[in-house]
Formats: C-alpha cells, structure tokens, sequence
C-alpha cells in the first residue's frame, strides 16, 4: 500500500462514491460525495454533495476546541491536511488542527445512501488536554428544512430534509448536541499525555427519519479495519502502481485509475456484466423518473471509443474490459448490427456501432492471453464487420461505407457536420468518405485476421476481410491531400474535396437565378436564417435548366431540413455540374435563404486516424507526422493535439482547440506504430501537463482541454479527461501481460526512471537497462531495446 502525502499546490481529486466492486451502487439514487480542504464557506475539512441535485448544498465538516478556542479552516491548521491513502470510495488525510493534536480523518462511502467518516485524534503533548470535537452539518435545502438537533430512540441525532430524502447524522460515543453557530454533534473528549481516541460518525439519507437512522447507526458499526483490508487488497489487484521521478505524474496517474473504476456500476438486468458512466461527481446520479431513462448523456450508456479509452486506463483490469465487450455483443440483431450505446436503463442509442470493437478485442486478448473469448465471440465480430457493408450504411455501394450520424464519430463537434453552432455548416454526414471510419474499418479487418491466426482459422476464412480491407485501404489513400500533408473529406459521389463558394442568396420565397456551372459536379447546402426555424416548412427546388422539365432536378421537401443555429439546413443529395434556377417556397419576407456549395475542406483530428490503422506507408507517416501533426502552427500545440488545426470562427476557439484525450491518446498509438517513440512521449508530456494543471488548480479532471492555455473545458470528473495511462505505459515501452509476464519494447525515453509494481511484480525502467523482479523473488535485467517477452 502506497502511503502519499498530498496537500496544497499539489494534483488532487477528491471525489469519492460506492465502489461497485464492494457494494451495488444504486444507479438512479446515488449519493457522491467531494472531500473539502478549506473550498467552502465556512473553511473546514469535511465532505459536500447535492444529492444529485436535490438540495443546494449538504456539508458535513469538522470543528475542534480547546480552552474556548475553536478551529475549523484548515488554512489556520498548524499543520495542514495533507492526503495520504485515497481510493474510489475511501480517502485518508493527516492534519494537526490544534498544536500537538495529530488528526487523522478517514471518509468512506460503503453503499449509495451513506457515508462514514472515522476520527483519530492524538494527543502529542505532555499535558492532560479537554479537546471538543464536533461534527457539524449544514443542509440548504431546495425545499423542506435545514438539519436540526433532534433525537431518535434516545439517541442524539441532526436530521434535515430536502428532495423527498431526510438526511440524517450519527455520532458514536453519546454525543451532545453542540452549542456553535452550526447544527453540530459534539464529543468532550480526555486525552492524556500521548493518548489516542477514536470515534465514528456516519450521514444516511432515506425517505423518513426512522430508515435513515438505522442505515448510518449500522454504517457507523460496521468493522473499519476489515473493510479498509478488502478495500487495499482490491486496489492492489485492479491499479497498476506507477512511480516516475515526479510525484505529480504519479498521483495524476493514480488519480486516473481510481476515477476510472470509481465510473463503473454492477451490471443488472438490462445488462449482464458491470457498465459505466462517463463522470460521476456530486450533481449526478439522481433519476427523477426512477428507471433512469431521463439521465444525461453522460449517463445513458458508453460508445466504443469511451469503453476502448476507458481500457486504455485501467490495463489492471482486463476482466471490466472482457465484460464491456461482452455487453456490447449481446445487443447484436438479427442483422448482425450491435448498438453504439448500450446503457444500464435499457438506453440504445439506435446507430450502429463504430467500428472498433475488434480492436479493443484483441486489445483484450493481448492483455489477458483469453483465447477462449476470442473463439466464443469471433463470428460476432465478424457479423459486425459485415454489417458496415450493407446498402443502409454503404449507400453507393463502393465497398467504403459512411458514417450514419456525428454522434457515431466521437467528435459531435465537429464544424463541417455540427447543427448546433452558428459558425457549424451542417452537412449531412453521409454523404462524404471519412477516413476516420474507413481507419477504423481497416483496422478492425486486421485485428479480425489477427484473432483468426490465433484461432488456427485457415486463410480461405479471412479472404473476403483481406480483400475488403484492400478496398478500405485504396480509399483512404484516394482521401490523401499531398499539398497539406494529411488526409481529407470527399464526396461520396464525385469523390472529391469540395471547395465551399456562396452561388446564390436572396430574401423570402421566389426563384434565384445563379447561372452556376462546374466541371467537376459539385453538392450543394441549403441554409436557411430564420428568427423562427420551429415554424418554417420550406421546399426547395434545385435545376440544372431554367425550364421546369429536363436536366437534372431535386426538390429538397421540409422534412429534410433540419435545425440549425439561427435557422434551418440541408444537403441536397443529387450533385450538380450546372445550376440555373432554384425555386423556394415557404419562407417569409424577412427570411434569408443562401445556396453555397458544400465546404469539405475542413481539417480535423479524427482525420489522423489512418495513422492508428497503420494504413500510409512510412514515407507518407512521415510526411503526416512532419508537416501536420508536429507542426506548430497546426497540430503540435503545448496541451496536446488540438481538434482542429484552425478555428473556422473566432468564436470557434473553445472547440478548435480542444484536446480530446481519446483521440489524442490513438494518434499517439499511431506514432508508435512508425516508431516515433520520442514524439509520443512528448505528446504523453502535454497530455499529462494539462491534466496536471487541473488536478493542481480545480482539483478535477475535464471533458476537455485548451490546447494552449491548458484550462478545463466542459463537464467536470468526465472519463475523456482521465490521464492516458496506458498511453504512458506503451510509450515507456511496458505492457504488464500478466505478473508473471511482461513485453519489453524501446528505451525508456522520459527524463526519469520509471518504477511499476502489479500484483507482487515490480519493474524497474531505467534509460539503459530494465530491472524486473517477479514475485517469486527471481531478477531479469534486460539492456536490448528489441521487442521481447520476459517470463517467470
């Protein structure tokens, strides 16, 4: 057990919730909780949530007297806290309140409506000392009452209520109702010279005051030690102990893992094996509806990329990875297809999947040697990868597919597709190749050929996959821009990067006369500037002629448009070499329509993932790498990647320059694939600078980050924003197969050595040489930076 010592200045994130791996947190009432040093008014160590937003603030803290002085602002502390064990559930602090009164504060979240703290307070004088120790609460309810001093079966209680729960607090020892300025339960506690005392309080909130009572009086009684020992020994078995020569590496690290696991729920009926939430902090975990089908996104269930990033973190826990894979499988139809998100409450997010789940299949295996999986799942797999190529998805049938809809793509963002933006364009999504998903595709095809070596399968089972694969590869080299260096949208038809150009534009209904012609036949956008896009039903008629008969025409009906910022959008799905006369209905006077040809011109991250494919060969890698990604007017930004290279609009900068960790974290895996090794590490360092900088300063992870200020940017405690661990660990060149196993690659290319323990195992990753101690005692020392596998 690693013993830390973490205070101000210092990475901390300290939000702590029932663990699924000890209890079975209650997915729609789940109460998750913040550790405070000194954030709130008053100053004070202590705890704070909202119930999931059903009351404006419940604080517990701690308040210490002696000689008619009280101490509550650990800024006043003669020692300060300082963080010392911390898990999903559990977080220890050492801290001395009162000169020579040493304090520890243990806070424990057991189940998903209560919370247990333990104090231990000792007394390292000489003297005979009268210490009060109260445990205050504050409640401001959204409606009900402020916690009061009441009792319950004779015993001293607090008890407040708010949101249909009646929050009540539990003392052990007898205590008195405390006479401070807050609701207070108070202790007078002896403590002889070098004398120890301790005691433990603990919050439950139930629906009345009798079922809350019982729940923290039986919180408070449960055995401490024991359940601390079960918490260690899961620790130790599910993280990977990492210790670089910077602490604040170390504990981003560590703080990753344990928000990672701290994510995860029990699996249920709708679900057979545990899922989770994509960030859990103090404002979530309440269902109004009680079934949970009214939570947020980030509650409704996970896509591929989420459960392929969130394995990336927790390479201690293959089997969570097994189980979200098994999930993901069982929703596959009749026609093969499998759900892109799959969520506790029975949620589906009705598209198909992205298709990643053969990758982080043999993700697995390469972690957990699970052959058994493989054969038991590759024909699912197979089905899946299959089903990309009908008619529904592959709409011209060219053996490329296209995406269905952003939120497939991990980057909802994204301004060439986006609606929801001013300076978005909104075109329809398929009707353009994406190298993102024709990478993915790609790679899916190898790792299936991967599991099917590995399964003895004969070559005549994979053919069809390696001739698709073929086909896959052909077009996105077709989408490769040799001017920029890096790879492009194209047309779905014309197969082409469209240049956008306004042709046309006029106020209200009528006819606009462009007189427009083109070579190359070119798609077009209709936008729509509308106060009132709700009410609008517009038609638009596009033709090649000015005569209403012959040539090329299509009439875009009301349904196809769609809402868009400030009006109305849509794509026209014929592609056009000439237009001479565009008819529009239902607008009024003061609409404004504008006919343009679609901009697919657009550079973004997403369009680097050829590179994880492993699909340009190295000359071109090389150029991709050189030219777009470490460049610094581009790409190479001191936060990590950003999502675009440049904003489309000034007030695009908080999406152009968002670095999202998922997408950053395969680029760099893709690096590695060419043997950049040191421009991963880099990208590790800023990844893991931004996290840093966060932890340090807001003391929360962030969806995203500002590829040049470094800042948090959207949801709080989000998964996305969990430091790339397993990033960090290939790039150092470790992939921990087992304790018994470890695969060595490269040099240890950061500024320190690198110390990592799993399960009695230990290696040591000097710049030279790695030192692996297994735990039989038996020493390797390995000095050759070819790829090899060292067993016990």
């Amino acid at each position: 057990m690693r013993e830390w010592s973490l205070g101000p200045g210092d990475p901390l994130y300290l939000t702590l919730a029932a663990d699924a791996r000890l209890s079975k947190p209650d997915y729609v009432n789940d109460h998750i909780w913040e550790v405070e040093i000194g954030a709130s008014e008053p100053a004070a160590v202590g705890l704070r949530t909202t119930f999931g937003l059903r009351a404006r603030s419940m604080r517990l803290f701690l308040r210490f007297t002696e000689n008619g002085s009280s101490v509550t602002d650990p800024n006043t502390f003669v020692s300060k806290p300082r963080l010392r064990r911390f898990y999903p559930n559990l977080a220890a602090l050492d801290f001395v309140p009162i000169e020579n009164l040493a304090v520890t504060t243990e806070f424990w979240i057991p189940e998903s409506h209560a919370v247990a703290g333990r104090v231990t307070l000792a007394n390292r004088s000489t003297a005979t000392r009268q210490i009060h120790l109260e445990v205050c609460g504050l409640l401001s309810p959204l409606d009900g009452q402020s916690l009061t001093p009441t009792q319950q079966q004779l015993v001293n209680i607090l008890a407040g209520q708010t949101g249909g729960l009646i929050p009540v607090i539990f003392m052990t020892g007898g205590p008195k109702h405390g006479p401070g300025p807050h609701p207070s339960l108070m202790l007078d506690l002896e403590l002889g010279p070098g004398a120890t005392r301790q005691l433990t309080f603990a919050e439950a909130a139930l629906e009345t005051i009798p079922a809350s009572f019982e729940l923290a009086r039986h919180t408070a009684a449960r055995p401490w030690e024991a359940e601390r020992a079960r918490i260690e020994i899961l620790d130790a078995a599910h993280v990977i102990d990492i210790r670089t020569g910077d602490t604040d590496w170390d504990a981003a690290l560590a703080f990753s893992q344990k928000a990672a696991l701290g994510l995860f729920f029990p699996e249920n009926g709708n679900l057979k094996y545990p899922s989770f939430v994509q960030a859990r902090h103090s404002d979530h975990g309440y269902s109004r509806k009680g079934d949970g089908t009214d939570y947020p996104p980030s509650w409704n269930g996970q896509s591929p990329l989420e459960s392929y990033y969130i394995s990336s973190i927790l390479p201690g826990a293959p089997h969570l990875m097994k189980g979200l894979l098994a999930n993901f499988l069982a929703s596959q139809g009749e026609n093969n297809e499998i759900d892109h998100k799959t969520g506790l409450a029975a949620q589906r997010g009705k598209l198909l999947a992205a298709p990643i789940l053969a990758s982080l299949t043999w993700k697995y295996y390469q972690a957990a040697q699970d052959e058994t999986f493989l054969a038991e799942n590759f024909s699912k797999l197979v089905k899946f990868f299959w089903s990309w190529f009908s008619a529904e998805h592959d709409r011209n049938r060219d053996g490329a597919p296209e995406w269905d809809h952003i939120l497939q793509t991990g980057f909802e963002d994204n301004p060439i597709f986006d609606v929801w933006h001013p300076w978005s364009q909104g075109l329809n999504i398929s009707l353009v190749h994406s190298p993102s998903l024709e990478a993915m595709l790609y790679r899916e095809a190898q790792c299936l050929i991967q599991i099917a070596k590995r399964l003895g399968k004969p070559d005549e089972e994979t053919a069809l996959i390696r001739a698709q694969a073929e086909t896959l590869k052909a077009s996105i080299n077709t989408s490769w821009n040799a001017r920029n260096g890096f790879y492009a949208y194209r047309d779905r038809e014309t197969g082409v990067t469209q240049t956008g150009k306004v042709i046309a534009k006029r106020k209200g209904a009528g006819n606009l006369r462009p007189k427009f012609e083109s070579e190359t036949p070119v798609r077009l956008l209709i936008e729509v500037q509308t106060k009132s896009p709700a009410a609008k039903r517009p038609e638009v008629e596009i033709s090649e002629f000015f005569a209403k008969s012959g040539g090329n025409v299509e009439v875009i009906e009301s349904h196809q448009f769609q809402w868009h910022s400030g009006g109305l959008v849509a794509t026209s799905q014929k592609v056009f070499n000439a237009i001479s006369r565009i008819s529009v209905r239902g607008l009024e006077e003061k609409d404004k329509v504008i006919v343009k040809i679609v901009d697919m011109t657009g550079e973004d991250l997403t369009l680097a993932l050829p590179l994880w494919a492993h699909v340009p060969d190295v000359q071109h890698a090389q150029v991709m790498i050189g030219r777009s990604l470490l460049d610094a007017e581009r790409f190479d930004r001191p936060f990590g990647f950003p999502s675009l290279p440049l904003p489309p609009d000034p007030e695009a900068d908080t999406v152009s320059m968002s670095v999202h960790l998922p997408w950053n974290t395969l680029i760099g895996e893709g690096l590695l694939a060419y043997g950049f090794r040191a421009e991963a590490a880099r990208l590790t360092a800023h990844l893991m600078n931004a996290v840093i900088q966060n932890l340090k300063q807001n003391r929360s992870f962030y969806q995203r980050y500002h590829a040049e200020k470094g800042g948090g940017i959207g949801e709080r405690n989000s998964l996305h924003g969990l430091a790339p661990v397993g990033l960090f660990l290939e790039t150092l060149g470790v992939r921990i197969l087992s304790p018994r196993q470890v695969r060595l690659e490269g040099k240890n290319l950061f500024p320190w050595p690198v110390t990592i323990k799993y399960k009695g195992l230990t290696v040591v990753r000097a710049h030279d040489r790695t030192v692996i101690t297994f735990s039989n005692g038996e020493n390797v020392t390995v000095t050759d930076i070819a790829l090899c596998v060292v067993e016990m």
